[in-house]
């Protein structure tokens, strides 16, 4: 495990074809709902960084499904009590938005140091759960990926 994360991460939007979404609680801040979410490890592919923070988070093998690069980023500002997990310095993370398509709700395994809980909501429920900015807009655009690919 690196000293620092790097601000690089991946978003991954966990879907069936009915649009339920996968939702996970953090351990670290109980309430607090996302979907996978990580940083990228070493000069891994970000398409790698999915397909593991998937497997770590959820161990679901995202391989063997439709695992999609939106090809959308975002730029945020890194939440000042998660900044000492970068390096000094470091206050901006840049975000790529995966899709995951499911054909239906699948057994999921945690990562108790990760996460304490799951839900599957309709989308739009998962939408207005979420704390993250960039995973609601991500989660709002569900419809319209799965229409158009």
């Amino acid at each position: 495990m690196p000293a620092s994360k790097q601000p690089i991460s991946v978003l991954v939007v966990i879907y069936t074809a009915a649009l339920e979404v996968l939702l996970l609680e953090r351990a670290d801040h109980p309430g607090y709902w996302q979907s996978v979410t990580g940083s990228r490890d070493g000069e891994e592919s970000l398409r790698e960084t999915a397909l593991r923070e998937v497997l770590e988070e959820t161990g679901i093998d995202a391989a063997k499904f439709q695992l999609t690069d939106w090809q959308h980023q975002n730029d945020y500002e890194i939440y000042p009590h998660w900044r000492h997990r970068y390096p000094p310095g470091v206050t901006r993370n840049t975000e790529h938005v995966f899709g995951l398509q499911l054909p239906q709700q699948l057994p999921v395994q945690l990562s108790p140091r990760e996460h304490l809980n799951l839900q599957w909501l309709p989308w739009q429920e998962a939408a207005d759960k979420v704390f993250s900015p960039s995973n609601r807009a991500a989660i709002l655009q569900l419809p319209e990926k799965v229409q158009h690919g």
